[in-house]
């Protein structure tokens, strides 16, 4: 898709932790990897990298974990944890993976996809932790097959 692999573990991991704080408890690097299917190294970088962009917090010792503060859950925007991650939706990149992909050169696909992307981003930009969580809470999504 549009998002790298670190992208998408960091979304995951950002609505199972917040899914986990909403029920008081905090997520262990074990636990996380495990309910997002990535690898603990990888998974751990990932977590940096969100607490680094203030969209998770860590607390040390033996009660600790990961969790996300819930006056904040309501704030946080999917596009914060992309734009943590990932830096941005690579605007200018070719879905097709072409060098030189634009209005005035364009791939087959440039004009079709355009409008997708900015609906992604619209998305993005307007869902919230709280609801992705939420829709995890209530079995209306799922995080892992």
């Amino acid at each position: 898709m549009i998002f790298s692999k670190a992208c998408e573990y960091g979304i995951k991991a950002a609505i199972y932790i917040a899914e986990q704080s909403i029920h008081g408890y905090r997520a262990s690097l074990k636990d996380i990897s495990r309910e997002i299917e990535s690898p603990e190294a990888f998974t751990a970088k990932i977590l940096q990298t969100l607490v680094r962009g203030n969209i998770i917090t860590s607390v040390k010792g033996s009660a600790g974990g990961f969790e996300v503060d819930l006056k904040k859950v309501r704030k946080i925007r999917l596009m914060e944890i992309v734009l943590a991650i990932d830096g941005s939706l690579h605007e200018g990149r070719c879905v097709l993976g072409l060098n030189k992909c634009s209005e005035v050169k364009p791939c087959p696909v440039h004009d079709k996809y355009k409008h997708i992307k900015r609906d992604i981003i619209s998305m993005l930009e307007k869902s919230t932790l709280a609801e992705m969580s939420n829709s995890v809470l209530e079995g209306m999504a799922c995080l892992r097959n």
